[in-house]
């Protein structure tokens, strides 16, 4: 099993979220976020001050997947999400040793 944390522009969300039920992930958690990376941010002009904004929004997608899955949710996720652009985003993928459902105490992938 592998843990996916996928970190994207807003904007692009419902694309993910389509991207992620097609490949059958079975939950998500969403979270937004702020944070740069290699754009640094931009600078903004407001009632003739220029201020630097270094803290972009965006959002993190976490789920769990079989390892077949992930793969396949990396490639779409690439091909779809990416636009060309600094800011387009980061997958993170970790292994999973084990998830237990608290209900039923089914383990493994039974438990996705």
């Amino acid at each position: 099993m592998k843990k996916m944390e996928i970190i994207i522009k807003p904007e692009k969300l419902e694309d993910l979220k389509g991207i992620l039920e097609d490949c059958k992930a079975n939950g998500i958690m969403i979270s937004n976020i702020m944070g740069y990376g290699n754009q640094k941010g931009y600078k903004q002009m407001y009632r003739g001050t220029e201020y630097t904004v270094n803290l972009l929004p965006k959002v993190k997608v976490e789920t769990v997947v079989c390892e077949e899955i992930s793969e396949k949710i990396v490639e779409r996720v690439v091909e779809e999400i990416n636009t060309g652009n600094y800011g387009d985003g980061k997958i993170f993928i970790y292994d999973v040793q084990d998830a237990v459902r608290i209900r039923t105490g089914e383990r493994g992938e039974d438990a996705l």
